[in-house]
């Protein structure tokens, strides 16, 4: 199975390391990538000193994440969770009794971890692309328009099953029988789930999904089809879509620059990207080559 292009980002305000540390001890299939530290750059910005963790990349049951400690602005809530599927009911006891350790436990599978990263234990078969973790994205009602949207932004994408809400339980959930409930679908070898759960639950950039780029033709054209029909461009390659989900597009060697031996040349990069909105990957590479 091919490595999925798409991270997801998780925000903390400086457990990042932490945080990585332990889910990759819950899981048996994981590990640790790499750990990228603030350059002397942006201070005044992001509040964080000089060499502390700026993000760790870890990957779990076959799909990448970045722990990013971005300060205390944002928490996660459920409007993105994670599922985590199970061949067996000891396996649904396992991830409920390691993830709740410290956290919280809920209804109907639902859990929060001790950092508040919403989980889904599931009890059944593996979703799409046959991982074991798969992100839910909860939505009022647009679930279905949310991930025919993005299967039409991302070249290597599939839309899965949809499943309907029934009589059973309208007086807990509020929705007519035949509406649609879930939605499973594939962008870039990452499986998803869009959920129709109601308007509780809203996106912020505490969980952001990152597109890494090899050209500005690339970093072009994933902006341009995300920001489109009420998006919104944010700084340092971030945006949010029509439904209010964060993205990150950005050059795919940010990571080897931030992570990377020569400090003062990341702290170059880092100082030019910090004053763009949508990335200019020719200026940052000049920035770090110290033209």
């Amino acid at each position: 199975m091919a490595k999925p292009k798409l991270a997801t980002c998780l925000w903390f305000d400086q457990q990042a390391e932490e945080a990585a540390t332990f889910y990759c001890s819950v899981f048996k299939n994981a590990k640790r990538g790499r750990t990228a530290y603030y350059p002397n750059a942006g201070g005044d910005t992001h509040g964080k000193p000089e060499d502390s963790v700026l993000t760790v990349e870890f990957e779990l049951e076959g799909l990448p994440f970045t722990a990013l400690n971005g300060g205390p602005m944002f928490k996660f809530n459920e409007a993105v969770s994670l599922q985590v599927h199970c061949r067996t009911q000891e396996e649904v006891d396992y991830y409920r009794q390691a993830l709740t350790a410290g956290g919280q436990d809920g209804r109907g599978g639902w859990l929060k971890d001790r950092f508040g990263l919403s989980w889904q234990i599931v009890r059944g078969p593996m979703a799409l692309a046959g991982h074991r973790i798969v992100p839910c994205l909860w939505f009022d009602t647009q679930g279905e328009d949310a991930a025919r949207f993005y299967c039409s932004v991302f070249k290597t994408s599939k839309l899965g099953g949809i499943s309907r809400y029934s009589e059973a339980g309208k007086d807990m959930h509020g929705k007519e029988a035949g509406a649609v409930m879930v939605v499973e679908f594939e962008l870039e070898g990452t499986p998803f789930i869009a959920l129709n759960g109601g308007p509780q639950f809203k996106f912020n950039e505490a969980i952001s999904l990152q597109i890494p780029c090899e050209t500005q033709d690339e970093i072009d054209y994933y902006w341009n089809a995300l920001t489109a029909d009420g998006g919104q461009e944010s700084q340092c390659g971030w945006l949010k879509d029509k439904y209010g989900l964060s993205w990150q597009v950005f050059p795919a060697f940010m990571g080897d620059i931030l992570a990377g031996p020569d400090r003062a040349a990341a702290a170059r990069a880092m100082e030019a990207f910090m004053t763009m909105k949508k990335f200019d990957l020719a200026a940052v590479k000049s920035a770090y080559d110290g033209k």
